[in-house]
């Protein structure tokens, strides 16, 4: 019988001594509380980390522990709700010379080190993400109108943090105030990228948003966690992942339209399947 294992990660704030700002938001911890019990729901065998439990090293091991235990046929489901940023691209993998990262308590995991452990993961596994962060690298600010086709559950006042980005301002002086830390992990990279590895499970990402847009937060859930699980209705939904996404973004603005996007040997199966069933 296939079994779930899943991680569910929401940070409403970052370590100041790392980033220099503790980047507060206010619904990244009730995104992943609402992950967490839609896993549950579904069968996983379901873990949270919350604000400071988000380490870079609870992550990592989390992602490795169940690359580690599962097998064909099971499933790892993962979202991340908190700050997406860049740094600067050490590997010329990236045409605007910047890679993205998830801003984890401690420390910001590069879109490298994910994708390689993505490949730790045996063939006939699939891997859901979902994603309700930023990864762009525009200048953070409040658009005219940003608050059009939000609800109650997703509307919040001017003064709460409006979106889920890190400047790059922000991002980059963090890179360089802990330089050594974040060169002894792209040089580790760079010694695993020159043989690269195969990509052997299928993964389905839908992010928050496309990689030129932001994410915004919320008082409640963000604006795409709220849309999702408006969406998903308690599991009354009826469809697959395709189907969910076009719903999803039938009801979100046009300044946050999520993605999808597919890795692996056979992702259009996956991508068919309905969503967090594990068999």
């Amino acid at each position: 019988m296939a079994k779930g294992i899943s991680l569910h990660i929401g940070l409403n704030k970052i370590d100041k001594k790392h980033y220099g700002t503790d980047g507060a938001l206010a619904a990244c911890e009730a995104d992943a509380n609402d992950m967490h019990q839609i896993a549950k729901e579904a069968g996983f065998r379901a873990k949270k980390l919350l604000s400071p439990q988000g380490t870079r090293e609870a992550v990592i091991s989390g992602i490795q522990a169940a690359a580690k235990s599962l097998v064909a046929g099971d499933m790892f489901f993962i979202s991340y709700a908190g700050h997406g940023a860049q740094v600067p691209d050490r590997n010329s993998d990236e045409d605007d010379g910047r890679d993205e990262t998830w801003c984890l308590y401690d420390g910001m995991l590069i879109d490298d080190e994910l994708k390689r452990l993505w490949t730790k993961f045996k063939a006939g596994v699939r891997i859901l993400v979902l994603s309700d962060s930023c990864h762009s690298g525009t200048v953070v600010r409040a658009l005219p109108g940003w608050t059009d086709g939000m609800n109650d559950n997703t509307a919040y006042p001017a003064d709460l943090p409006a979106y889920r980005f890190l400047p790059t301002s922000v991002s980059f002086r963090a890179f360089r105030a802990n330089k050594t830390f974040y060169e002894a992990i792209i040089a580790e990279l760079a010694k695993k990228l020159k043989k690269p590895a195969e990509m052997k499970a299928d993964l389905l990402l839908i992010s928050g948003c496309q990689d030129n847009q932001t994410s915004a937060d919320g008082r409640h859930n963000g604006l795409f966690t709220g849309t999702l699980l408006s969406v998903w209705n308690e599991g009354q939904f009826s469809g697959d992942y395709a189907k969910l996404h076009r719903r999803i973004v039938s009801l979100m603005p046009a300044r946050q339209t999520p993605n999808l996007m597919t890795m692996g040997p056979n992702p259009e199966r996956f991508k068919a399947q309905r969503p967090f069933e594990i068999k």
